[in-house]
């Protein structure tokens, strides 16, 4: 899979140093990876999930950190891409704000 952007994972470790290291790691996992649907993505990510958002679009969220934090996606698997949208902390994703902004 080809994961965009880096770069929004980089800026949520600077502001939670805890998370560098379990972030690179899922970064790296999902480059390695070559799936077709979420149930390919359980494969490697047992405790992924789908989940819909209010602009209807489907998003996979994946536990990252030992549950600590959450990254929300956007895979597009016949383009083999996933685009992080979201990292957040558990407790701001419980908030679920975030499933009215995408």
């Amino acid at each position: 899979m080809r994961a965009i952007s880096r770069r929004m994972l980089r800026a949520f470790w600077q502001k939670h140093p805890p998370a560098e290291s379990p972030l690179r790691t899922w970064f790296k996992a999902v480059q390695k990876a070559d799936w077709s649907d979420i149930t390919e993505v359980r494969g490697t990510f047992p405790h992924a999930d789908a989940v819909k958002v209010r602009s209807g679009s489907v998003m996979t969220v994946f536990n990252v950190g030992g549950n600590n934090y959450r990254v929300v996606t956007r895979i597009i698997y016949e383009y083999r891409r996933l685009y992080v949208k979201r990292v957040m902390t558990h407790d701001e994703y419980s908030k679920g704000h975030w499933k009215d902004q995408l």
